[in-house]
């Protein structure tokens, strides 16, 4: 197999993972390495991923600033759908990985190469979703996981392996996470650790984002949401792009506590897995996304959409964003959105999230129907009397045979 890769583009971030996978690749398979960094509004530096790149002899380097192609053709998209995992998880990491893998199957298609390669973990859902999304764009592709191929299993064999082959590795005393992160402009994910036992409580300098809720600020801050067609436009009535939207979010939500979470999750592999999260800007988005539509939404429609959720979140999780069954939910999730356009107005306080207005020229609340006021015949309250016996019949049929005891 090592005979037929000529060229491999590489999921590269820089850090001692991606860097010996570099050298790796380059000693084991014997081909030219093309890495591929991807801005997805990490916050970090990503220059230092070029010149390290360039020393361990990569002709071809591609940092790509793909932040809001992120946030307008991926995250919108998801929230379009108020798509939440297992309850509780905003789904920040998975919906990065099936734009990684679209530009690295693009940019082995620009340069010719025959295989990529991804520093994911043999015992993760990473690893998955790259992989599905990459066969599901180019089905004969190859693909080189090096987790589940070399013998590099601890983090010491890695730093041995890289003094052995001068690979510059950054190490400064007392500065380093001792947690596995993910960021972008949707989240940070932190794993590993004391997070290991899900009886030990996060460590509060792990946090980056966010302030604990109980030292967030005693006034509230009141913003407003515009959306338009399920997607948000303004805030404060200023209008800002995907990608500044979000950031804006997370900053005001980070500044007041918003955001936090910690869950056991089940993994596509099999596994349950800890980790903490910080989605400040999500957790705020879902809210006020959620609020728009309870205005401007059919009844049947909302619940539907409800109903279906849990199963779009899930083929979101597992690393199913290509699949035709995703595209067709996604279908007819977008075509509900057509009337979801308004202006949502928010408190953030000590943590929380409350919605406190929400108009909209397409509102299908009807003031003159729901009033407990004098309502000028709009509504026959009488009518409800058969509504309810119709309702009931079956019921009551069961209790004459004695079915409901």
């Amino acid at each position: 197999m090592t005979d037929s890769i000529r060229k491999v583009v590489l999921a590269y971030s820089g850090g001692l993972d991606t860097s010996v996978i570099l050298k790796w690749l380059q000693e084991t398979y014997g081909c030219e390495v093309v890495t591929f960094t991807a801005d997805i509004g990490q916050g970090e530096e990503l220059e230092p991923a070029r010149q390290k790149a360039k020393a361990l002899g990569v002709k071809e380097i591609y940092i790509d600033d793909l932040r809001e192609e992120f946030v307008r053709d991926f995250v919108f998209p998801m929230f379009r759908a108020n798509a939440v995992y297992e309850g509780e998880y905003l789904l920040g990491t998975s919906i990065a990985r099936p734009l990684i893998a679209k530009r690295l199957i693009e940019i082995a298609e620009m340069t010719g190469a025959d295989a990529i390669a991804h520093g994911a973990t043999g015992k993760g859902n990473d690893q998955v979703r790259f992989e599905l999304g990459a066969y599901a764009l180019k089905p004969d592709i190859k693909i080189i996981a090096p987790w589940r191929e070399w013998d590099l299993t601890s983090r010491e064999k890695l730093l041995a392996y890289a003094e052995r082959h001068g690979i510059p590795i950054e190490r400064k005393r007392g500065q380093s996470s001792p947690y596995s992160m993910d960021a972008n402009l949707l989240h940070i994910s932190y794993e590993g650790g004391i997070l290991e036992d899900p009886w030990a409580e996060p460590e509060e300098d792990m946090w980056r984002w966010t302030v604990a809720p109980e030292n967030a600020p005693d006034e509230p801050a009141y913003i407003e949401l515009t959306f338009e067609r399920g997607d948000p436009v303004a805030l404060n009535s200023e209008t800002m792009t995907p990608a500044q939207l979000l950031a804006a979010l997370n900053r005001i939500g980070g500044e007041h506590g918003i955001g936090r979470l910690d869950i056991v999750e089940n993994r596509y592999v099999g596994m349950k897995s800890r980790g903490c999260y910080e989605t400040p800007g999500g957790t705020i988005l879902l809210k006020a996304h959620r609020a728009m539509e309870s205005i401007t939404l059919d009844r049947e429609v909302a619940h539907l959409k409800d109903e279906i959720m849990p199963r779009y979140a899930t083929l979101i999780y597992n690393g199913y964003w290509w699949s035709p069954e995703r595209k067709a939910l996604q279908r007819m999730i977008d075509a509900s959105q057509a009337e979801v356009s308004g202006v949502v107005r928010l408190k953030l306080i000590k943590g929380n999230v409350f919605v406190v207005g929400r108009k909209s020229e397409n509102s299908l609340f009807d003031a003159s129907i729901a009033t407990f006021e004098e309502d000028a015949g709009a509504y026959d309250q009488k009518d409800a009397e058969g509504f309810i016996k119709l309702n009931a019949l079956r019921l009551r049929i069961a209790a004459r045979s004695g079915r409901n005891i």
